[in-house]
């Protein structure tokens, strides 16, 4: 998610200076998803898009081994879970405040929220949508933008501050232990200015060694292999290809996907193990982009999420879609 143009900022108010961590609903850790149970069903059974439910302005999205995908909503932070299978689907969790941003599936099954403008990380049951923690990541000026599972727990980005958030995704979800640490991002990153006017990590994904982060930076157009030890950040080396206008990132096996979303388009490149260099194979474009932001691998096809930042969601029939496209 990047607030480039004047229709996306009107999106994001002050941010809420809550402290702590507020608990909701039984804290019993989920049984461990079953990430690989079923193959995925041949895609020309599965509909081409998905549609979203009227005044649900989707921006993140997770997909399971099974085919269920889920996203957040922009406007209060509802989250909508669909079959791929069948297209349909419906509101697990009625938001009523901070916005759902980037999500993810960590290895018990939980979804991982990043909660936006609120600096907050939600833990949900992705089976009832039960809110089940509430972190405080950040407060004051803060964007929390997207997460990845991986090299150790789960890293969130900051939009407006050179920092990634790591959370210690196990099993409790309580004390000290469980809150989310900052990381400070150094070595050849480009700092943000202070104040929320530029934003600067957008994307996270693992490196397909996993061995480190990848992010990429809205401002300075630019990809950045980041160590998780110390947050040392490198640019990836790019031949060909582009990452301006980057939103969200897919990495699936050695291919790196980043969607561009003012620029209606996913750049495909392969990667090296380290995450050091990226060489560019493809443009996928379609006629139904529409502000692209995220998207997630099932199978052979890639679904796209369109964030439609330009409509006018004011108006509670307007709704979106998740666009299916071969990868």
């Amino acid at each position: 998610m990047t607030g480039r143009p004047l229709g996306r900022r009107s999106f994001i108010g002050a941010a809420t200076a809550l402290g702590g961590v507020a608990l909701a609903g039984p804290l019993a850790p989920l049984a461990q998803a079953r990430t690989t149970a079923d193959e995925p069903s041949p895609a020309a059974s599965r509909p081409d898009s998905v549609a979203t439910p009227a005044g649900f302005q989707p921006e993140g999205i997770a997909v399971s081994g099974r085919g269920t995908a889920y996203t957040g909503s922009l406007i209060d932070g509802s989250i909508y879970r669909a079959d791929l299978a069948t297209g349909t689907g419906r509101i697990i969790t009625r938001g009523q405040g901070p916005m759902s941003v980037g999500l993810k599936l960590d290895t018990y099954g939980r979804l991982l929220v990043a909660g936006g403008d609120s600096g907050q990380i939600r833990v949900i049951h992705s089976g009832d949508g039960r809110v089940l923690a509430t972190h405080q990541a950040a407060t004051g000026t803060a964007f929390v933008n997207d997460v990845v599972v991986g090299c150790g727990g789960a890293w969130f980005t900051d939009s407006f501050a050179d920092v990634v958030y790591f959370l210690p995704a196990g099993r409790s979800l309580t004390g000290a232990d469980a809150a989310p640490r900052p990381l400070r991002l150094g070595g050849e990153w480009v700092p943000v200015p202070p104040g929320g006017q530029s934003w600067g990590a957008n994307g996270i994904e693992r490196t397909p060694d996993g061995q480190a982060l990848l992010l990429v930076h809205d401002a300075a157009e630019a990809l950045f292999r980041v160590d998780p030890r110390t947050g040392t950040a490198t640019r990836t080396v790019l031949d060909g290809g582009s990452v301006g206008n980057g939103d969200g990132l897919v990495v699936h096996g050695r291919t790196l996907c980043v969607v561009r979303n003012w620029a209606y388009a996913v750049d495909v490149f392969t990667l090296s193990g380290d995450g050091r260099r990226a060489r560019f194979v493809k443009r996928i474009t379609d006629p139904r982009f529409d502000e692209p932001t995220t998207a997630a691998v099932y199978g052979d096809r890639l679904y796209v999420v369109n964030a439609r930042f330009d409509a006018d969601w004011a108006d509670p029939a307007t709704a979106s879609t998740i666009v299916s496209c071969p990868l």
